[in-house]
């Protein structure tokens, strides 16, 4: 967005901007008539046009009316001089943004009004927009919850993402398997929540070598990054509106190009591929999200994703800090942070020193001063397998200037370690940032180079100062934070659920929205017989949506009355997908063999995508489908059980998913997930949790209380000792439900027709060695289980703990964690968006 020049430009902007607004009406005849003029004028269809068109009209009538507020909130910014938070994040997984925007803007009701004048229902339209999946789990979702909550709070934080052209992959499953399809989230051509800011194009580099001299007369070194291929970033700005407070921040997306027209000569000589390549290896770094990094190429083609992020990113702050205060970096530090979401943004470290020295000709001291202030680190996982390294090999080869700098801030480092621990040369080891094998850890880089690292989760946090960064927090105990992951109330309670949300209001008013402690005024509901019943039938509501998508995607008809048992993330052992398919399974030889009685009717549902290399997520994804099959299709079953494999989980699919859940598997094993934030939606919707106590699981069970929660398994520290002796063969020997299940699974019973391919699972689960423990928690989470089929036999007292999960939410919000993110970590200052109106003179 263009910053003025001057107070002078700045004032002359407002008014011109209160001019623009005036002639767009919030009313449904304005929004009519905004309506038709995009369909009609810009389109150039009718109203009988595909859904497609008639969403992208009125999504551009929506974005008329945020573009102003766009603008009046950069004046406000400028005008403040203020501090700003810069979010640098290889994900953000909006998912779709009508209904979000509609409801921030207070502008839901009028479009429903305007809609239904021209025969048009607003939920035909929702559904037109293909959602922006430019995540591929929790880490973006977080990401685009936190650009929410910070809007609302008026923070002045920019996001910094990808416009991945493809975002995360299509799930289709054949014959049990997933397969995966590329996502056109821009088939249509274009996004109409972007804009493209072509001007603020910035130039990254990839290759060549350096060359070093030293000037004459001062003596300074001066280095040079030559015969670098050049790729241009292109910026694309996604607004982000806050709650009804004329807010709107930026999301700036860098879309790759390359910097060179195709070779024409090549072209006419015939050469047609060779005349396009370098635009197509340019454009290639933001083709797809996350390629797969199995091969040489994919690794490579990650890295330059990782590095063109923050050269971009850092290359667009900078130049703006110099518009407005030339060479003078003297209060940079003071005015800027930027936050790296996870690992993945590391090469933000050594690429601010790279600007600082080599373009700002900033002496080291100088720029280490700088970067050590104004980088901040979350940390998002505790398997030391996802925390990345690159090989030196590599980076020589692909960024070679930024290897100098990182060897740099290495060897400083390491002295400084040396000085702390003489001749310890273990730790010295265990801390470099380039390890002994010659690869690059990106963890190390930016614990070294932030001034602040959170966990996201007490348990989490407790964990990285314990284990994984226990020598830099023994070094640096004062940087490490916790940080609690949230969702947003907006997106994940009044989009998702807006039967829930007219009960709210109507209960404890609409003050919940931006305070979501004010839920816990609930609690005096619980034992209210009308409210009961009306919660009772919200719930039967949203069951029957989800119930309806269910059967659109699958074909699978499921009772409403059953327990709705789910469980939907990423695909992944730690995840213990397969413990649950263990426990259906045990049900299922209920039902065979007995003793049945006592039952409670359940329709388990099971999502999510295994990633496109990792094999034994989508061998897990084919057992569900064989064990479904055999459930499903057995008449000595029929309604008492069901099992559902829900393809192409997407952020659109989770808004049905988690309001219609009885039961939220959070089954981790302990120690292993950082946070998880589906277990916070689901928990906001009035879901009851199953689960470990893993990441956020252990801050939910404090907040509903131990008889609201349904704990089973091993605790973190028992995992760790367990591992020592454990021996799976000898629990399957002494629990005859177990060894039932795991003789069905061996006689092939689930594969009559396909033998041995799962015999790779069975034996994980029977090794010694298996890192999830997935027999080792089976008796506990069994019994746990049948604790839940009770409670959910007692209606009412399922609803009123229902009730108490959703009224004890509240500290789950982002709200509340961009509030402590902003206390503790950036101190920045909330910035009131004037009306535009005001702006004007006279």
């Amino acid at each position: 967005m263009y910053a003025p020049d001057n107070e002078d430009c700045a004032n002359f902007e407002a008014e011109v901007l209160a001019k623009a607004m005036r002639c767009l009406g919030n009313d449904s005849a304005s929004l009519e008539t905004s309506f038709l003029h995009y369909l009609y004028n810009t389109f150039g269809r009718q109203l009988a046009s595909p859904d497609y068109y008639q969403f992208k009209a009125l999504s551009f009538s929506i974005r008329d009316r945020l573009m102003c507020q766009w603008k009046q909130t950069w004046l406000a910014h400028y005008r403040s001089g203020t501090k700003k938070a810069y979010y640098l994040s290889m994900e953000f997984l909006i998912g779709r943004s009508l209904i979000n925007n509609l409801l921030n803007l207070g502008l839901e009701e009028s479009v429903r009004q305007a809609l239904h004048a021209l025969g048009i229902a607003l939920e035909e339209l929702e559904q037109a927009e293909r959602d922006a999946g430019l995540g591929n789990g929790g880490l973006g979702r977080l990401a685009a919850c936190f650009m929410d909550s910070c809007a609302t709070l008026q923070l002045p934080v920019m996001g910094y993402g990808l416009r991945y052209k493809y975002g995360m992959f299509r799930q289709r499953i054949q014959n049990g398997y997933q397969v995966e399809d590329p996502d056109p989230w821009l088939r249509h051509g274009e996004y109409p929540w972007e804009v493209q800011r072509a001007d603020y194009t910035c130039v990254v580099r990839f290759g060549g070598y350096t060359r070093m001299y030293k000037e004459p007369h001062s003596g300074r070194l001066i280095v040079h990054w030559e015969h670098a291929e050049e790729v241009l970033a292109v910026p694309y700005d996604v607004p982000i509106a806050g709650f009804r407070n004329q807010t709107v921040n930026t999301l700036r997306l860098w879309s790759a190009t390359s910097a060179e027209d195709f070779d024409l000569s090549d072209f006419n000589a015939g050469s047609y591929f060779e005349a396009v390549a370098e635009k197509n290896d340019a454009e290639a770094i933001t083709m797809v999200l996350y390629p797969n990094d199995a091969s040489e190429n994919g690794k490579e083609l990650r890295l330059r994703q990782q590095y063109f992020l923050v050269s971009a990113s850092l290359q667009d702050v900078v130049r703006h800090w110099k518009r407005a205060h030339g060479s003078d970096f003297s209060r940079f530090a003071e005015f800027n942070v930027f936050q790296l979401n996870d690992t993945h943004p590391s090469l933000a470290v050594p690429e601010l020193m790279r600007i600082l020295l080599d373009e700002e000709q900033f002496d080291w001291d100088s720029a280490w001063a700088i970067v050590s202030r104004t980088l901040a680190y979350t940390n998002h996982t505790l398997l030391p397998e996802a925390l990345e390294t690159w090989p030196v090999t590599l980076l020589q080869r692909l960024l070679p200037r930024l290897l100098e700098v990182i060897y740099e801030i290495n060897g400083r480092f390491l002295s400084q370690v040396a000085m702390k621990w003489p001749a310890d040369r273990d730790r010295l080891r265990r801390m470099s940032i380039v390890d002994q094998d010659g690869r690059v850890r990106m963890a190390h880089l930016a614990l070294v180079g932030s001034y602040s690292v959170n966990g996201v989760a007490a348990l989490h946090s407790r964990l990285l100062k314990e284990g994984l960064f226990r020598d830099f927090h023994q070094l640096w105990p004062e940087r490490f934070n916790n940080k609690t992951n949230g969702v947003t109330p907006r997106r994940w309670l009044a989009a998702a659920n807006p039967a829930l949300r007219g009960l709210l209001n109507e209960t404890i008013g609409e003050g919940w929205l931006t305070d979501l402690d004010q839920l816990q005024a609930l609690e005096e509901k619980t034992y209210d017989p009308v409210f009961l019943e009306r919660w009772h039938q919200v719930r039967r509501h949203n069951k029957q949506r989800l119930a309806a998508l269910v059967r659109e995607r699958t074909g699978i008809v499921l009772n409403t009355e059953a327990l709705f048992d789910v469980q939907v993330k990423r695909i992944h052992e730690y995840k213990r997908q397969l413990l649950n398919v263990l426990h259906l399974i045990h049900l299922y030889a209920r039902i065979k063999f007995g003793p049945a009685e006592p039952w409670t009717n359940r329709c388990a549902i099971i999502g999510g995508k295994a990633a496109p290399g990792y094999a034994m997520a989508k061998t897990i994804i084919k057992l569900i489908h064989n064990v479904a099959a055999v459930i499903n299709r057995d008449p000595d079953v029929g309604d008492r059980l069901k099992l559902v494999f829900l393809p192409d989980y997407n952020v659109s699919a989770m808004e049905v998913i988690c309001p219609g859940t009885d039961l939220s598997e959070q089954i981790s094993t302990a120690g292993k997930e950082a946070s998880g934030t589906g277990n916070m939606k689901f928990m906001m919707n009035g879901a009851l949790t199953i689960g470990t106590l893993d990441g956020a699981n252990v801050e939910i069970r404090e907040a509903v209380g131990e008889e609201n929660f349904f704990l089973f398994g091993l605790r973190a520290e028992e995992v760790a000792a367990a591992r020592r002796n454990y021996n799976p063969q000898a629990l399957v020997e002494a629990d005859t439900s177990l060894r039932q299940v795991l003789q069905l699974l061996e006689a092939g019973h689930f594969n009559q027709f396909e033998p041995g391919i799962f015999d790779d699972l069975i034996a994980g689960m029977l090794s010694p060695a298996d890192p999830w423990l997935t027999l080792a928690d089976f008796r506990s989470y069994m019994q746990a289980q049948q604790r839940v089929d009770q409670a959910y036999l007692d209606q009412p007292g399922w609803m009123r703990m229902s009730i108490i999960n959703t009224a004890r939410s509240g500290r789950f919000s982002t709200d509340r964690t961009m509030r402590q993110y902003n206390e503790e970590i950036w101190h920045l200052r909330p910035i009131q968006v004037a009306p535009l109106m005001t702006t004007a003179r006279g």
